[in-house]
This record gives C-alpha cells, sequence and structure tokens, in this order.
C-alpha cells in the first residue's frame, strides 16, 4: 500500500472526522459539491467507494473483433468529429494504438448528443478509455459512449496515481470528475493521522479498517482488494444490524393492549370456516397469539408464499382484537388490493356482526358504529389517526412496499399498536433477516390441501398464435385470463411490448370476448369499476402491467399469459402466476419471451419446474441480486455497497449474532463511542421525521 502515502505524506496529519473543509486547495464550489453528495468529513470521503478498477499496469493490444467484455485501452486521439442532424448529435473519434506499428491499429469511439465533448477531446491527446467493442457493418470496431479519461503526461505523479497500478474510478460528484476525486481520495488517505479509524467490528482481526480502506481505493493486487472487501463489507453489515437491533429495542420498549386467544367470537368464526387451518396456520396463530396476549408490542413479519393462507391468519388475529374490544386496520399498497380485502372481509365478518369499514383516498365507507371495528385502507393511511383512529392492532399487506422509516413512525404512536406484516415475496430466509431485522419472522410452510398445481410453459415468441388459440378456447369454456405487459406505452423503452397497444390487438383477437385495460395511471374509481367487472365475470380478459401483480384473487381466472416475460424477474413472475390457480380448476401460466430474449429463455425455464417461491427467490437472487430482487435499497434499508449476497451470507450471519450480542452487552453503545457515532448517520438517515 506504499502507493497510496504518496507526496501527501508530507502534509501536517488530519484526523479521520476532520470536516472536508480542512482539507488543502478545496474551492468553495467544489466543497459544496461534495457537500451536496452528503460528504461531510474525510471519513465520509474515504468511504466513496469506487464503482470498479482497471488494471492499467499494462494495456492490452487494441482487439480486431467484438469481445463480450469490457475492456481498458490506451490510445492517441488521432481525430475527431462533430456531426449534426436538427437537434440531435454525433461526437466521433478515431483512437489509435501505441504501438509502433505501422499503421497503427484504430478503434472508433463515439458519443450522441453530448455537443459538450468537442470542447474537451482533441487530436493529439492521450485517452484511456473503458467499454465494450462491436463490430461495424462496413468494417472495424466501435465504442459507443465508452468511459474515457484524458491523461495529462505533465502531472509528475500521473503515473502513480493514474497509470501503472490498478487505478480505481470513482461514481462523479458534480463537478468532480473521477480523475479528479481519485487523486483528492489518494491525497486525503495519505494524510490520515496515525490514530486509526475506528475498527467497528468488534472481533480482532489481521486487517484494520484504516488499511482496508486504503486498499479498497488502491489495491496492490486482486487479493488484497477482496480482503479489504470482505473486511469492510463485514463492519457494514454489522452496522445495519445494529441499527436494527437497537430499532427493535425501541419497538418493544412500550406497552401494548392484552389481547387474549381465546374468545366466543374467535370460535364461531374458526368453527364457519369452510376449511380446516392447515398445520402451518395453526402453529402461526401461536406464535401471533403468544405476542399479543404479553402487553408489549409484537412486531412480527409472516411469510408465506403465494396461496398459503396469510389473509386468514391476519384476519383471525384482527378478530381477537375486536373481541378484545379493540379495533383493527389493515393496510394495502395499492387500491385495488384495498377494496379486494374489503369485499372479502366484509364476506367474512358481516355474519358475525363486526363493522367493516373501507378508507382510501378515493372511498370512505361508513361504518354506522364508533365502536370496535375493523378498517381497511391503503399504506398511506397509517399516520392519519383521524380516518383509521387508534387499532391496536396493524396488519400491513406486501411488507416490501413498506420500509423500516414507516414501521418506526408507526411504533412511535402511543398507545403503541401490535404489528403484523404480510409478505408473499418469496425471499431466501437469510436474506429476510437483512431486510426485516427488527421483526420477529413466521413463515408459513404449507399450502391448503386441493388446489392443482399451476402448469407452467415458456415458449418463445414465434408460439403466440398457439397461445392465443389456446387461450380462446380456454375463453370458450368459460374461463378468465390475464394478459401482462412490462410497459404502459409504445417507446418507453425498446423492443418491449406495451399494454395499452396489445389491448387493442388483443380486442379484436378475442372479440366477441371483452376486454379491458388496467394499469397504475388510472384514476381510482376506473380501477374499481374495471376490477369489479372482472370479477363479476363481465369482462372475460383483462390486460394489465403488473398492477395485479399482487393480492388480486378470480377464482375463475384460469390463464396467464406474460409477455417480454425475460424482463421480469423469477420472483415476480412467481408473484405473477399467483393470480390463478384460486380455484379448483387447472390452471395454466404461459411465459412468452421477446424478440431479443436469447438465451434468457433458459433462466425461465426454472419456473416451468418449481413451484415452491422460496427456491425460485433463491435462483433469483444468485442471478440477479438483492437489488433487483427486491430492492436491497427500499425505504428505510442502509445502502449495502460492498456486501454481495447471496456470496456474503456467512458474513451477514457473523454480524447479526455479534450486533445482537454487542447489544445485549452494551445497548446504549457506552463503550463504543465511534459505533455509537456511526449509527447515529444512519438513525438519521433511515428515521428523519419519526416522532
Amino acid at each position: 500500500m506504499s502507493k497510496t502515502s504518496g507526496p501527501a505524506s508530507e502534509v501536517a496529519p488530519l484526523p479521520w472526522d476532520s470536516p472536508l473543509a480542512a482539507l488543502p486547495r478545496l474551492t468553495p464550489a467544489r466543497l459544496r459539491a461534495l457537500h451536496g453528495a452528503g460528504l461531510q468529513t474525510v471519513h465520509d470521503l474515504i468511504r466513496h467507494y469506487p464503482r470498479r478498477h482497471e488494471d492499467r499496469r499494462k494495456f492490452p493490444a487494441f482487439p480486431t473483433d467484438a469481445t463480450p467484455e469490457p475492456l481498458c485501452l490506451r490510445g492517441t486521439v488521432q481525430s475527431v468529429r462533430s456531426t449534426y442532424f436538427g437537434r440531435r448529435s454525433q461526437f466521433t473519434l478515431v483512437l489509435a494504438e501505441k504501438s509502433g506499428r505501422v499503421p497503427a491499429a484504430t478503434v472508433q469511439c463515439r458519443w450522441f448528443n453530448l455537443r459538450y465533448l468537442s470542447k474537451i477531446l482533441q487530436a493529439g491527446q492521450d485517452l484511456v478509455i473503458h467499454g465494450r467493442p462491436r463490430a461495424l457493418k462496413k468494417g472495424g470496431l466501435v465504442f459507443d459512449h465508452p468511459d474515457f479519461e484524458v491523461l495529462e503526461s505533465d502531472a509528475p505523479d500521473s503515473a502513480l496515481i493514474h497509470l501503472n497500478r490498478i487505478t480505481p474510478v470513482h461514481p462523479s460528484i458534480g463537478i468532480w470528475s473521477p480523475r479528479a476525486l481519485r487523486r483528492l481520495i489518494f491525497e486525503t488517505l495519505g494524510q490520515l493521522s496515525g490514530e486509526d479509524v475506528p475498527q467497528l467490528w468488534p472481533a480482532d482481526r489481521n486487517l484494520t479498517t484504516t488499511a482496508a480502506l486504503r486498499a479498497i481505493h488502491f489495491p496492490e493486487s486482486e487479493d488484497e482488494f477482496e480482503a479489504a472487501r470482505t473486511h469492510l463489507a463485514r463492519e457494514e453489515l454489522f452496522e445495519m444490524q445494529c441499527v436494527l437491533a437497537r430499532q427493535r429495542a425501541r419497538q418493544t420498549g412500550g406497552r401494548a393492549p392484552v389481547i387474549p386467544r381465546k374468545s366466543k367470537l374467535l370460535a364461531r368464526f374458526l368453527k364457519a370456516l369452510p376449511f380446516d387451518l392447515t398445520t402451518a396456520q395453526k402453529r402461526v396463530l401461536t406464535h401471533i397469539f403468544d405476542d399479543l396476549a404479553t402487553g408489549y408490542p409484537m412486531n412480527r413479519l409472516l411469510h408465506g408464499d403465494v396461496g398459503s393462507g396469510k389473509t386468514v391468519v391476519a384476519a383471525t388475529a384482527m378478530l381477537g382484537a375486536i373481541a378484545a374490544g379493540h379495533s383493527a386496520a389493515l393496510m394495502a399498497p395499492t387500491q385495488v388490493l384495498a377494496h379486494q380485502h374489503y369485499d372479502n372481509f366484509r364476506k367474512l365478518f358481516e355474519p358475525l356482526g363486526v363493522p367493516v369499514v373501507l378508507r382510501t383516498a378515493a372511498r370512505q365507507e361508513k361504518s354506522g358504529t364508533a365502536g370496535p371495528r375493523i378498517v381497511i385502507g391503503t399504506h398511506a393511511l397509517l399516520f392519519a389517526p383521524q380516518t383509521v383512529g387508534r387499532p391496536a392492532l396493524v396488519v400491513i399487506d406486501e411488507q416490501h412496499k413498506f420500509g423500516v422509516r414507516q414501521r418506526a413512525k408507526l411504533s412511535a404512536q402511543k398507545p403503541h399498536p401490535h404489528v403484523l406484516v404480510m409478505s408473499a415475496t418469496p425471499i431466501p430466509r437469510t436474506l429476510a433477516l437483512t431486510l426485516y431485522g427488527d421483526l420477529d419472522l413466521s413463515l408459513l410452510d404449507e399450502m391448503p390441501p386441493g388446489r392443482l398445481p399451476i402448469r407452467t410453459l415458456v415458449r418463445a415468441p414465434e408460439k403466440l398464435g398457439e397461445a392465443a388459440a389456446f387461450l380462446r378456447q380456454k375463453l370458450d369454456e368459460g374461463r378468465q385470463a390475464y394478459l401482462v405487459y412490462p410497459v404502459i406505452e409504445e417507446g418507453v423503452r425498446t423492443g418491449l411490448k406495451a399494454a395499452t397497444a396489445e389491448y387493442a390487438r388483443w380486442s379484436e383477437r378475442l372479440a366477441p370476448h371483452s376486454c379491458a385495460l388496467l394499469h397504475g395511471r388510472l384514476k381510482a374509481d376506473e380501477k374499481d369499476v374495471i376490477m369489479a367487472s372482472f370479477r363479476a365475470g363481465e369482462t372475460r380478459v383483462l390486460v394489465s402491467t403488473t398492477v395485479i401483480e399482487v393480492g388480486i384473487d378470480v377464482a375463475n381466472a384460469t390463464v396467464l399469459l406474460v409477455e417480454n416475460a425475460e424482463r421480469f424477474g423469477l420472483a415476480q413472475l412467481h408473484q405473477l402466476r399467483g393470480r390463478v390457480g384460486r380455484g379448483a380448476d387447472q390452471s395454466w401460466c404461459i411465459l412468452l419471451a421477446g424478440e431479443d430474449a436469447g438465451d434468457k429463455i433458459e433462466r425461465l425455464k426454472i419456473l416451468e419446474e418449481a413451484s415452491d417461491g422460496f427456491s425460485i427467490a433463491e435462483a433469483d437472487l444468485e442471478l440477479r441480486g438483492p437489488g433487483d430482487l427486491l430492492g436491497t435499497a427500499q425505504t428505510g434499508l442502509p445502502p449495502v455497497r460492498l456486501a454481495k449476497l447471496p456470496r456474503d451470507l456467512p458474513l451477514l450471519e457473523e454480524a447479526r449474532s455479534a450486533a445482537q450480542k454487542l447489544m445485549a452487552h452494551d445497548p446504549e453503545l457506552a463503550a463504543h463511542p465511534a459505533l455509537r457515532a456511526r449509527l447515529g448517520f444512519w438513525e438519521k438517515q433511515l428515521f428523519a421525521g419519526v416522532a
């Protein structure tokens, strides 16, 4: 790591918690840009990690063919040209290899609608580019929109910082280019004082945090980089688990209404159900009522696959609150789902004399009583006490749409409500500990008997005609269907079929069977009318976006067709597949790939064999990572920048165990002031506005 000492080491030592204003030669404009990106201290700056590294120790020869992987090349700008097409522009340069060969090998680089590049890039400059070359029809190779860096040969430390090393490329910040940030971070690392950056991880490690921070930016080798990444990933997971552990302690610190597990009303309800609860449902209800009877706030996640019976479990718990003389509320992520819950709960509870009230922005059903009642609404109404009152139990449907900050605000209410959150999004158990570490976890791992498995078929785009014929056959038999598309309108993303355009085509193809179009831009009352018609069987085909992904329950709908299916994650397709198979009849899911799907069709075939959402989620996690699977950066979660899940799940388990032990012995972190300060930073980000 000697290369990070450099000339900056002669400057006076700089404490790691110094404000950025203490750094030399920072203009007010550059300081404002750093502050605008949330960087306030030296510690913040050196945790502005590179987005990638380029091996600039030895550049490869210019390629002669397209390559599947991006390349990092060095050359001299031979010529530049700007071309204009009305408001559009194209800037092209020819980069020549510095090999001594005659003639020199060349590649083209071009950028569209970036006119300012003509003022930056000129013939004769030395340039480093990074991108993926592709072949031109007329011969030669082109890099479209490559990253680039102009090399300044007159800079005395240019080779030390920017060349002849594994070079970091940091995300740009306003007027700060990656090159300028690299120099600033290099010099700042060289100025760090002898006092080590606090090591937040409590166990002894061979690598200090200061050494890891230097190596994550300017590693001497790939092994050194990976050791630094592992060390810092363990620390960030540890910080996140400490935040969740502290929040959990706050949530369980107050008092909540006591809700007993037995009552005449509950007995009547369970006896009247037309089916027996599964063993898993009974087990989960035991967990829930154990919590409700303690007088301390319950904070529990009910995690179950599509169709596993979460709603009946939630209804039973809510009825327990009613029997104890309290109200209960259920909140859904969309008005469509809230209205469906309202209709279903009325059928369940009105025969028992329990009032059910709907509270959404579009509809305000009156209960006719001020006593205990079931309130159904959307997530937004959780923080409107004048509309939902102070329920003793709040059930939150589709937890992945509802983050840690919202749960914290809910738990801050007085008196504390019990909170049960539900998710059908199938995620691995250990990843659930990352996302929902402030909650107890109950798993519904058993499906109700009597339902036939959904037949899933993956088909190439040329099979659309056969799929349409099969769909018409099922409609002629009296069934209904969903047709799902990735976008609402054409032109939003190239190569994708759109719901609005396909609705017109299907209406003509399937006539006289009636079709309707449903998407997120429709007004709430329009959605209500469309869904009411579909539930009643008047509309036979619902052409939709993923607005139907959760909760829609129409037993007569037995066919789901998804076009451009390769554009969806496996877990999301499994969620969509759960819209059929709600009754006793055989149901079908047809996944039609797009024209450019290529080898992505093979990924879809996992769904032909797998019906268990959790195994599908494991496959999706491996293929796409947690950010695409569920949104690890969802509202209320610290960004996990260095941890790579699921590969780092052992680190997560280790961090979770260490955080729990630390919080049990030192909940106020009196002996760990540096960690307390770091967690204070995260809590300000996570829980801003929480009373």
